[in-house]
């Protein structure tokens, strides 16, 4: 390690097979020079997705080494296009830090198009930690072909990052929304007018369709892959689209084909690891004007909660634990 320099990036040489035997190193990293149509960002907060660990770990099989992890972050930009330097800026991607080196780190080199100024009124670490949740959510409801107002709309597992986004985002375009999760209070939402069902005291399926008059819902967002399954497969309406974000592989559930013809269903599987940061920052626009509006509310990062990143270990230990509150690497 160069010790005249003062800045890092975390650097994997190879995948884990375990969170004890992950090597993260963190090494003197120079300020990188951009290319034609580049920009040098010089990242100020960087969320930790359990996506980034997991990618470390080798569970992401297009995941290259060695790199440096991270999708998200927020900061400066620092080098590249005159009009660009000193614009706060925010961003994610499916490629970065699986593909390319990623955000843990005290620069990024990224393509000017994959760059977005950071929305009026929010802070640093709270831009950093919005990525992956609100990219997910805005991706799934945008490829189930958009929310109506007045649709009715349920969110299983809304206690969720990507369960609190999805929330946050139907209640803005006027939707009804159900709230399903293991617990009686929402956090984190702008939106308070979204009926909630514990589901651990009281059978959700039977409670929406009560609340639907026994229509079900219009697009059902299914943020924990198999545990709802039944409960969101009974509750859609005729012409209705479920979105699952995620699932083990290898898993398969039993599938009612009549029932899917005859309610003329359809099914939208996200994967945000296939949006390039180009993408991403597209979908972060589209939601901008809510962060601006105070209609939509990004994730709150307590002060225990910014680590810096050479405790990044530590973080990456949380977040892999299932850590509840949103963890902001401070390079």
């Amino acid at each position: 390690m160069n010790s005249n320099l003062s800045s890092y990036a975390l650097h994997v040489a190879a995948k884990a097979s375990g969170i004890e035997t992950l090597q993260l190193d963190c090494l003197a990293q120079a300020q990188p020079k951009p290319e034609n149509n580049e920009v040098v960002v010089q990242v100020l907060a960087a969320a930790v997705n359990p996506s980034d660990v997991k990618a470390t770990l080798g569970i992401m099989p297009h995941a290259v080494f060695p790199r440096t992890p991270g999708r998200d972050f927020a900061g400066m930009v620092v080098d590249g296009p005159a009009a660009l330097k000193g614009l706060r800026v925010w961003g994610s991607g499916g490629d970065i830090g699986i593909t390319r080196n990623g955000t843990h780190a005290k620069y990024l080199v990224l393509p000017v198009a994959a760059v977005r100024e950071i929305p009026k009124g929010i802070s640093m670490e709270e831009a950093g930690a919005v990525g992956v949740p609100f990219v997910t959510a805005c991706e799934g409801f945008s490829r189930a072909g958009g929310i109506k107002a007045g649709q009715t709309v349920v969110v299983l597992g809304a206690n969720g990052k990507v369960g609190q986004a999805a929330v946050q985002i139907a209640a803005r375009a006027g939707a009804k929304v159900i709230a399903v999760q293991r617990q009686d209070k929402l956090e984190g939402y702008a939106c308070t007018d979204v009926e909630v069902i514990n589901s651990s005291l009281t059978e959700p399926a039977t409670r929406i369709m009560d609340l639907t008059g026994g229509k079900g819902a219009n697009l059902v967002f299914n943020t924990v892959d198999k545990v709802y399954w039944e409960v969101g497969h009974a509750v859609m309406a005729k012409g209705a689209t479920q979105i699952f974000i995620i699932a083990t592989k290898g898993q398969t559930v039993a599938f009612d084909l009549f029932k899917f013809y005859r309610g003329m269903h359809n099914f939208v599987g996200i994967d945000t690891l296939a949006l390039d940061c180009v993408r991403s920052c597209e979908l972060l626009d589209e939601l901008r004007p809510g962060f601006e509006d105070g209609s939509l509310k990004p994730f709150s990062v307590a002060p225990a909660d910014m680590i810096d990143l050479t405790h990044a270990m530590r973080a990456y230990k949380e977040v892999l634990s299932g850590a509840k509150n949103r963890i902001v690497l401070k390079p």
